[in-house]
């Protein structure tokens, strides 16, 4: 209250106050005068107040910024971007997934179910090999497992060289090498000191029959077991493969897949592969703990005994859509497999000596 009451002693004909009424009277009982007299200065400038608000007062001098302070430890340094040259040299944007595939799809009910199954399975921790199993591996001499949903014929027509067809009624079933192809304790890079390399061909021979090709194809991957073998390769945790009847890759996908190579047609021969090496060496300015290096994976494509493109499993995910590469990166041993829909006939080829790409080196 007293700041209220010096303001009104103050300021009585803008505030009013007792005092307003005898300052009236004294006026009117004084002639008008034409001299002019000046306002007066004001208060001094430490105390001037501000104009918008009354009760703030304004500082005497200008505000100036505070002064520089030398901090005492240096930042980190930045890497230098200006190294790279060429923006080919960094790693490409991850590919688009899509909700669906053009072609075939599953029921939401095989898929659910699916889900629902590799919950309750957690992925087969791996194990170290017989020699004789590690030598069956290594000269392609495998054999293809006949899951219940698979309908129509299968034989094998020499060690590592096998021959399939279904019928129309066939529903998705997925077909799985006898033994790994990649056994993650005995082929990994971090064990062996070198690089493994893991493939195999398959010879797409008709597709389609009465129904179309939209309705009947074929997919080469690699799965970590166990595996819900109603499902197609690459739909599922721990697989991936690329479709042939929409060209698109899927890695633990289970919606559309991303776009990645040209539908394959009758006559032609696909072929899918995996590199597992020792990674390079993290940047300097980076320091990453002993337990979290990841090898090295890249799955590469091959067309009629041709490269025709590939992938870096870590470099092009996108954190939002997809879904991990969880089994895939080295840790759990890989089968290879075949994923068949509809009406189909088709060749597999685990053996080099019956491969049109021929690998620069074979003992890896």
């Amino acid at each position: 209250m007293g700041i209220f009451k010096s303001l009104k002693g103050s300021h009585p004909d803008t505030l009013g106050g007792s005092g307003s009424q005898s300052n009236d009277e004294t006026n009117r009982s004084q002639p008008q005068s034409s001299q002019i007299y000046t306002p007066p200065s004001g208060p001094p400038l430490h105390q001037q107040r501000s104009q918008d608000n009354p009760f703030v007062s304004l500082p005497s001098q200008p505000l100036s910024p505070p002064p520089h302070q030398v901090p005492d430890v240096e930042p980190p340094p930045y890497h230098d971007w200006t190294v790279i040259e060429d923006t080919a040299l960094l790693p490409p944007p991850p590919s688009l997934r899509y909700d669906a595939s053009p072609s075939g799809n599953a029921s939401p009910s095989d898929a659910d179910r699916a889900h629902e199954w590799c919950r309750a399975r957690p992925l087969i921790k791996p194990h170290q090999p017989l020699q004789a199993q590690h030598d069956t591996v290594k000269f392609g001499n495998l054999r293809l497992i006949r899951p219940l949903e698979f309908q129509g014929d299968l034989s094998m027509q020499s060690p590592g060289f096998w021959r399939g067809s279904t019928n129309q009624r066939s529903r998705d079933s997925c077909l799985l090498s006898s033994l790994p192809l990649y056994f993650a304790i005995a082929d990994s890079p971090f064990n062996t000191v070198r690089k493994k390399v893991i493939y195999f061909e398959v010879k797409i021979l008709w597709v389609g029959g009465n129904n179309g090709a939209d309705e009947s194809s074929l997919a080469l991957g690699y799965c970590a077991l166990p595996y819900p073998t109603w499902r197609m390769p690459g739909w599922e945790r721990g697989s991936l493969a690329v479709h042939a009847d929409d060209g698109r890759r899927y890695v633990n996908n289970t919606w559309g897949g991303k776009d990645f190579t040209s539908s394959v047609q009758e006559g032609e021969t696909i072929g899918l592969g995996m590199t597992f090496d020792i990674p390079d060496s993290p940047p300097e300015y980076r320091e990453v703990p002993a337990e979290e290096v990841k090898l090295k994976v890249d799955v590469f494509f091959t067309r009629n005994g041709k490269p025709s493109g590939g992938w870096n499993l870590h470099e092009e995910l996108d954190a939002q859509d997809d879904l991990g590469v969880d089994g895939l990166d080295g840790l759990f041993d890989l089968y290879g497999a075949v994923g068949t829909f509809g009406d189909v006939k088709f060749e597999a080829a685990f053996s080099s000596r019956d491969w049109l790409w021929q690998p620069v080196n074979p003992e890896s």
